[in-house]
């Protein structure tokens, strides 16, 4: 029966809990089995706690044998980065310098998910300061392989059974590469449509917080929770956010057409990976149309992001690091030295430059309805690296809701995601695209999907 268990969507476990077919501890338990058999394997927590996760599970069914109204995640377990703060687990943001840090209280995102119900299950491994450099966490399809980074211990705990969702966080690539290489969905929201009050800061420009899940409609139940406007984070807006699970359950008025986009870094790209996504093209055929991003409006986009990133970066970390003395790695402190020598007219031209890149793509979506395009240059690579996020930057840049799709399979049947781009703000609409890519892809054998 716990093996069933461990193999509920994040929906079905909120629907089985809140007509008391099973209980929230019952759940837990099976999934703390999980983590007992696996993690020693995986690594994906950074702090976890069977018996605190245990305490909320019953105070959740407590909660509701007394008839009490029910969040949309009541007494699902969910996943939290070690770079957003938890008031009742440390927050330590992948490094030693933040050793036995205890927030006094929840980041806004964690506040809205226990609001709804959910219960906070741990922390998940990030990178050294949610940056480049890898963590303990390994892919659960091949160990011997990265699960990307950042938020690496949130795509790995979904992909293995431990929880059945997380929330992650993206400054360049942190959410869709993470998701591409362990085989999960994984969506950054629009920029500003998920607070980050209480989360590490990179750069206020590029921060983004998202979800990862074992289906699309897990992604829209945890957006539904932790979406909407924050006074404590200038970005978020003061307007209602709509119901993404009610989107999702909505047909396209017409046939989505989707612009199959090729950046200037297309030839990251490895010949596999190109030759997967060309035949996932084809099998669309008239509904793809063939776009290229051309060099000369775009060419600057990728060096734009991290002009914006080591500034932002040397201003917000490069106190803390410069103390740290051994403690820090070397690539963290050579990014914050470059920051510190990006020019303020430099700076202040990327900003620019990212707001027009914004507009420009703004106009595909007067034609199509989302961008179709790779969500990483290949397959997980080893441990040694987390990746390349080349193909995640400037959807990151713009603010653009993106979402990675586990359709394909790459070397040794290793999982290859596909993204989808929408247009800013429009979240709901992406979702209602992506849930009509994966009708239409299920029905077609040409393309080999995860």
């Amino acid at each position: 029966m716990s093996e069933n268990l461990v193999e509920l969507t994040a929906t079905e476990a909120a629907g089985m809990i809140a007509r008391g077919e099973i209980s929230s501890e019952e759940y837990t338990k099976a999934l703390i089995a999980q983590v007992d058999l696996i993690e020693d394997k995986v690594q994906a927590f950074e702090h976890f706690d069977s018996e605190h996760a245990l305490e909320q599970a019953r105070a959740r069914d407590e909660y509701r044998a007394h008839g009490n109204a029910l969040g949309s995640l009541h007494g699902v377990p969910v996943g939290i980065k070690d770079c957003i703060d938890t008031s009742d687990y440390p927050t330590e943001n992948g490094s030693k310098l933040f050793a036995d840090r205890r927030p006094f209280r929840d980041a806004a995102v964690v506040a809205k998910l226990r609001e709804a119900g959910a219960v906070i299950f741990g922390k998940t491994v990030t990178t050294e300061l949610a940056f480049y450099q890898p963590g303990k966490t390994r892919n659960p399809h091949d160990l011997d392989r990265t699960p990307g980074g950042s938020s690496s211990g949130s795509a790995a705990a979904v992909a293995a059974g431990m929880v059945p969702l997380s929330i992650g966080t993206q400054t360049n690539g942190s959410i869709i590469r993470p998701a591409s290489y362990c085989g999960v969905f994984g969506m950054k929201a629009s920029h500003g449509l998920v607070s980050r009050t209480g989360v590490l800061s990179h750069s206020q420009a590029l921060d983004h917080v998202g979800p990862f899940a074992r289906s699309l409609d897990d992604i829209a139940l945890a957006l539904d929770a932790v979406a909407g406007y924050d006074p404590e984070d200038p970005d978020t807006k003061s307007y209602a956010v709509p119901s993404f699970r009610s989107g999702l359950r909505e047909n396209p008025p017409m046939t989505p057409r989707l612009a199959y986009v090729r950046t200037p870094v297309w030839n990251k790209a490895e010949k596999a990976t190109a030759e997967a996504f060309e035949e996932l093209a084809d099998s669309l055929g008239e509904v793809v149309q063939r776009v290229e991003l051309h060099e000369p409006v775009y060419g600057h986009a990728w060096e734009d992001l991290r002009a914006i990133m080591t500034v932002d970066m040397a201003h917000r970390h490069g106190k803390i690091v410069g103390r740290g003395g051994d403690v820090p790695s070397q690539a963290l402190k050579d990014f914050i030295a470059e920051g510190r020598r990006v020019p303020a007219v430099r700076y202040l031209e990327a900003l620019s430059q990212a707001k027009q890149y914004g507009r420009s793509l703004s106009d595909f979506f007067d034609y199509y309805e989302a961008i179709l395009t790779l969500a990483s240059t290949g397959v997980a690579p080893g441990l040694e690296s987390t990746g390349d996020p080349a193909f995640c930057s400037l959807w990151t840049l713009t603010g653009l809701p993106a979402i990675s799709l586990p359709l394909l399979q790459g070397e040794k049947g290793l999982p290859l995601g596909v993204q989808l781009v929408g247009p800013a703000g429009r979240d709901a609409r992406l979702l209602r695209t992506a849930k009509w890519l994966l009708k239409h892809l299920s029905h077609d054998q040409e393309v080999e999907i995860a």
